[in-house]
């Protein structure tokens, strides 16, 4: 599933296409993903602006002059892929069927003077969404008000993380997957900062220590800012909004290593286990 570096690279890869451009011709070539699309979602997209586009954990957030936001889910497969080539344009114009398998939703964005922008979104399993609300909907939404603090803020603080783990029995593998706490971090975040922190994703989160908490956020810092700056990381399908591969994946030091040495190069070798049914890299002896 997209993490946070991968869905931020998805929004900087759309954000020169659609923070100022108008949008239309907009097509669904089905009803649904996860989720059916909203009521008559085509046609409320269509001829609005987009006015800018930001990210909330591992969700889009496109905010129109409408006094709407397009949210957007890319769920385990979803993709945006951007198509600014007359031919794409001139086919996406004039053919009524649907385009290419897995090609759910289309639109065409157009900023003043510019050149007009395909943008296609294609999802094989099927398991991200796309909702239109207002501001008010969207802030009083109980899964929105759950997220907690993006790990990239000021807001992640060691004092911030300490809170959270003060008398949790929970290991800090599941402290920090856990949305509520920390927004954006998924699994592969989470072992390679556990890992740059040297700590075993088993302890227990209560006895995580102060000294410890500020190495933790640092790590945590400096992994997803090498992953953003990286595009992320291509594990299956994973491509931007241009259609170029992430490659943060040649930089695991812990994830999808199992059988080979620790580059803390202590002697250790990586090991797997699962927590919460996902699997957990480590290595057992500079984890502690």
């Amino acid at each position: 599933m997209p993490e946070l570096p991968e869905v931020e690279t998805v929004r900087l890869g759309l954000d020169p296409y659609l923070t100022g451009a108008t949008l239309s011709h907009t097509r669904l070539n089905r009803a649904d993903l996860r989720y059916p699309f909203p009521k008559d979602f085509a046609r409320r997209l269509d001829g609005a602006t987009v006015l800018r586009l930001d990210r909330r954990a591992k969700y889009l957030l496109a905010h129109l002059d409408t006094q709407h936001v397009w949210v957007t889910h890319l769920g385990m497969t979803g993709r945006f892929q951007i198509d600014t080539s007359s031919e794409g344009l001139g086919a996406y114009y004039h053919q009524v069927r649907p385009g290419a398998k897995h090609l759910h939703f289309q639109t065409v964005a157009t900023k003043p003077g510019g050149e007009p922008a395909r943008i296609d979104f294609y999802d094989p399993r099927r398991f991200g969404f796309m909702l239109l609300m207002t501001p008010d909907e969207l802030y009083d939404a109980k899964w929105y008000k759950s997220l907690g603090v993006e790990p990239l803020s000021d807001d992640l603080t060691p004092d911030y993380l300490l809170s959270r783990s003060n008398g949790r029995a929970a290991n800090l593998k599941a402290l920090l997957m856990g949305q509520a706490g920390i927004a954006g971090l998924g699994n592969i975040y989470v072992c390679e900062a556990l890992w740059r922190a040297r700590l075993s994703p088993d302890r227990r989160a209560g006895d995580l220590r102060a000294r410890e908490a500020e190495t933790l956020v640092e790590a945590i810092r400096t992994v997803l800012s090498e992953a953003v700056a990286a595009g992320g990381s291509s594990i299956s399908d994973f491509t931007s909004a241009e259609g170029k591969a992430g490659y943060f994946q040649h930089s695991f030091c812990v994830y999808d290593r199992e059988g080979e040495p620790c580059r803390h190069k202590d002697g250790g070798v990586i090991e797997r286990k699962v927590h919460q049914g996902r699997s957990t890299f480590f290595c057992p002896v500079c984890q502690v």
